[in-house]
């Protein structure tokens, strides 16, 4: 057994590891992007509000916003704001999720957004000797923990069809803490199948641990692996309430896993909950119309989108089930992201392994024909020799999708 002193300084050790990197979210990328001579991801005190008019389809964000039936209770629930939950609305929504889904409530615990939870699951489960493996592109937060936790970080490329390669992925590094899935992929949007996962979870190397991200998992037709976390398996799956229930900017999620790994996660904090993001998620989740009425306007959106995008000839990367899509633009990348934003439209990111390619979030009807109009006029325009680089891979090859 520990001892009192050991047992602080185990705390503050975990306590200033945490702290020493920003936990970085959707929102930061997306606002860096939009200034080209970012270097990393924005911060609060760097960031521009975006100007009267503009269309924001650059950072995964709902433009549903909340259901009514969450509108309504934070309206009903706010005045009770100067409390913490008095009423127990993190613990109504803990039980409704484990109802739902056939977990024991010990299997879950929330969070103000799943941000925490992922920076904390790579920080507790990654080290000096023991690596962090993600797809390539993929969503870039789990990298930065890594740095933290002085983990190698190994990349790997999709596969032809813009899925994990989990055999690579698996095979990338022996010593692998931490194995990064994010199913549907950000920012492609792409599918990792069940008995992929399934097999990699097999597979592994020893005392790893697989981190399912199903952020976009409402907007596809995959199932999801809570029933590998049922099973007492060793993975962790993160899900949020930013994407497909309106609710990025008033924070919730949840870590899924056997409760020995959440433990691990608990000495790098978790600030008591929002009564406000608790209540919401909880009546969201009642709302038995949500998800397929969501998931359907979204997917006929996206949809309309790429069918116009591939009749004017527009390469579109793979086949989306997300709220977001990639284009190859076939110019640079960010050069597209400036010109799109010069005309009020603001657009997604690149990812370094494919510079050409621009990420766009789905928007209303009314928007991504505002998207329309102005895509074609900025590819319309001639590209200069400074918008025509190719990606290439580590040792120099041009990607084979690309060649």
């Amino acid at each position: 057994m520990p001892t009192s002193a050991s047992s602080r300084r185990s705390f503050l050790r975990f306590a200033s590891l945490a702290a020493a990197t920003p936990i970085f979210t959707e929102a930061h990328f997306a606002f860096a992007a939009q200034q080209t001579s970012a270097a990393k991801p924005a911060t609060r005190r760097s960031f521009t509000p975006p100007p009267p008019g503009a269309v924001l389809i650059n950072a995964n964000e709902n433009p549903l916003g909340p259901c009514k039936a969450a509108c309504d209770v934070i309206a009903s629930i706010a005045p009770s704001g100067g409390r913490y939950d008095l009423f127990g609305e993190t613990d109504k929504l803990t039980k409704t999720f484990a109802s739902q889904h056939g977990l024991k409530e010990e299997y879950i615990a929330v969070y103000a957004g799943s941000s925490e939870p992922l920076h904390y699951t790579v920080l507790a489960f990654t080290s000096p000797t023991r690596g962090l493996v993600l797809a390539d592109p993929s969503y870039e937060a789990p990298t930065y923990a890594a740095r933290t936790s002085g983990a190698k970080v190994t990349k790997v490329p999709l596969t032809p069809t813009y899925a994990h390669d989990l055999k690579a992925m698996v095979a990338a590094d022996p010593a692998a803490g931490v194995i990064y899935i994010c199913n549907p992929n950000n920012p492609t949007g792409t599918l990792t199948s069940k008995q992929e996962i399934a097999w990699a979870y097999d597979n592994k190397p020893k005392g790893s641990v697989l981190l399912v991200d199903e952020a976009y998992i409402h907007l596809s037709d995959s199932p999801d692996v809570l029933d590998m976390v049922a099973a007492d398996k060793d993975i962790i799956v993160l899900r949020t309430f930013s994407k497909i229930y309106g609710m990025a900017g008033i924070r919730c999620g949840f870590a899924v896993g056997r409760p020995d790994l959440l433990a691990k996660l608990q000495p790098f904090g978790q600030n008591a909950m929002p009564i406000t993001g608790s209540a919401a998620a909880n009546v969201s989740l009642l709302d038995v119309e949500l998800i397929p009425t969501r998931k359907k306007i979204i997917g006929d959106t996206r949809a309309d989108t790429i069918a116009w995008l591939n009749t004017n000839k527009y390469k579109v990367i793979g086949n989306s089930q997300s709220n977001c899509f990639m284009i190859d633009t076939g110019r640079n990348g960010k050069q597209v992201i400036g010109a799109m934003a010069a005309k009020n439209v603001m657009i997604g990111r690149t990812w370094p392994i494919w510079p050409n390619a621009v990420r766009i979030s789905v928007g209303t009807p009314a928007e991504m024909a505002k998207f329309k109009t102005a895509f074609k006029e900025v590819m319309d325009a001639p590209a200069t020799a400074s918008l025509t680089a190719k990606p290439f891979t580590a040792d120099g090859r041009v990607l084979p999708q690309y060649a």
